[in-house]
């Protein structure tokens, strides 16, 4: 139909992986809110910052499954995805909180790090980075977009008809 199809291009794969960090923030902290607050709004919460910071880190997390796919078993690359989100979270976290911009605090849980990390977490992130690998980042690098196909013949002038 028309010309080569063409792998997306890292910013639109960052933008992929940005929606999706988006959208799961969203509906993690909506699904929180119910569990803890049995709250029937299912509101959730989350900064435009997430954008920023899930399409950076997905990006570095594509790098890193790209190269260790074939080197070690998925939960291995589960917990190194998880060492990962840990250390991006807490610096994204400590560079966000210098401008007084860091928009969640993980103080009131026990194990908290400067509340920009919790351990309490762990799961999800592990949980999470096992659905990134396997329904996200697998399914987004097999995308093609195709190119532009033959020229089509140039649309003719419209020019108003004379009535008689």
């Amino acid at each position: 139909m028309g010309g080569r199809a063409e792998p997306l291009s890292p910013l639109t794969r960052w933008y992929i992986y940005a929606i999706h960090g988006y959208f799961c923030e969203v509906m993690f902290t909506a699904t929180w809110a119910f569990v803890a607050e049995r709250d029937w709004k299912f509101q959730g919460v989350t900064s435009v910052w997430a954008l920023f910071i899930y399409g950076t880190s997905s990006l570095v997390l594509e790098r890193m499954y790209l190269w260790l796919r074939g080197r070690c078993p998925l939960l291995s690359r589960c917990l190194c995805y998880t060492l990962w989100i840990y250390l991006w979270e807490f610096a994204t976290g400590l560079l966000l909180r210098r401008f007084d911009a860091c928009p969640w605090d993980y103080s009131h849980f026990r194990y908290h790090l400067m509340g920009l990390v919790t351990l309490e977490y762990a799961l999800f992130w592990f949980l999470g980075s096992l659905v990134l690998e396997k329904l996200v980042i697998g399914n987004t690098l097999r995308l093609r977009l195709e190119g532009p196909g033959p020229t089509a013949a140039p649309a003719g002038r419209f020019a108003p008809r004379k009535d008689a």
